[in-house]
């Protein structure tokens, strides 16, 4: 299938590792020219190097923090310099992981704890948007898609399920005021995924248990119904086309890409 994303102009932030990387690698791969968007210039760098060498297309690194408005105005525009126009897609990724790290109980939730997280997830999306969308609305087309997960469905993690509930509501509320101008906005909710930084934790978390990486990581596939550690460039493939032309239909929805979270039905 084409998904008629070829000359298109991409910034996905969180770009230089993980799912943010992942889905600029697929969508460089479809034709797209890409901004990658982070905070560790010499880490974009490296990545976008290796990700226009791969692909022939141009992919260029820009340095912000999402939660400075005055960087990400910067960082924009700096993208769409060297990009040469407008931004069609925006990708929002940027958060700091979950990973293997035990959420923090009620009475160790800080209030800079909690806020830090917001500003970064939900306010850093929010920023980004604002940025790109004029030139959206001016070319009567663009896709925005954000980053949330699967806490926004499950408990375990109060503040984690709060930040991707709000991506949620944020992704809605969006869909809705700016369908009219040609631009789809949806999220997606990872689960467990698979990164570069998944085999060097598997293998420290599976020392400290007395077990072999490979037992552990068969514990994890069990997670979900397909029994597969998702990885994440299966994630981007479905990102790619909720960014293509090819997903009119779908605008304002959530889609779970964690292999099937078992015994929980959402309609």
């Amino acid at each position: 299938m084409d998904l008629e994303l070829k000359g298109k102009r991409a910034l996905v932030t969180g770009g230089s590792r993980g799912i943010g990387k992942a889905v600029a690698r697929v969508l460089a791969q479809e034709g797209v020219d890409v901004a990658l968007l982070a905070r560790d210039l010499q880490t974009l760098s490296i990545a976008a190097a290796e990700l226009a060498a791969e692909t022939g297309c141009k992919v260029f690194g820009v340095s912000a923090n999402t939660t400075n408005d005055a960087q990400v105005k910067s960082a924009v525009a700096e993208a769409v310099r060297l990009l040469g126009g407008s931004i069609d897609i925006l990708v929002n990724a940027a958060a700091e992981p979950a990973g293997f790290k035990g959420p923090p109980k009620l009475e160790e939730i800080t209030a800079g704890f909690f806020h830090a997280e917001m500003d970064t997830k939900a306010m850093g999306y929010i920023r980004c948007a604002r940025e790109v969308v004029d030139g959206m609305r001016a070319n009567g087309w663009g896709r925005i898609v954000s980053v949330s997960g699967l806490a926004a469905r499950q408990t375990g993690n109060a503040v984690g399920s709060m930040r991707n509930i709000a991506v949620a509501a944020l992704t809605k509320n969006l869909a809705d005021e700016l369908g009219a101008s040609g631009i789809n906005v949806t999220a997606i909710h990872p689960g467990l995924t698979r990164t570069e930084r998944t085999a060097p934790l598997i293998a420290a978390s599976a020392a400290a248990q007395g077990i072999s990486p490979q037992a552990l990581e068969e514990q994890m596939a069990a997670g979900n119904s397909i029994e597969h550690l998702v990885d994440a460039s299966e994630v981007a493939n479905v990102v790619a086309f909720l960014c293509s032309p090819k997903s009119r239909a779908i605008n304002g929805d959530a889609i779970a890409v964690g292999g099937g979270a078992p015994r929980s039905i959402h309609y």
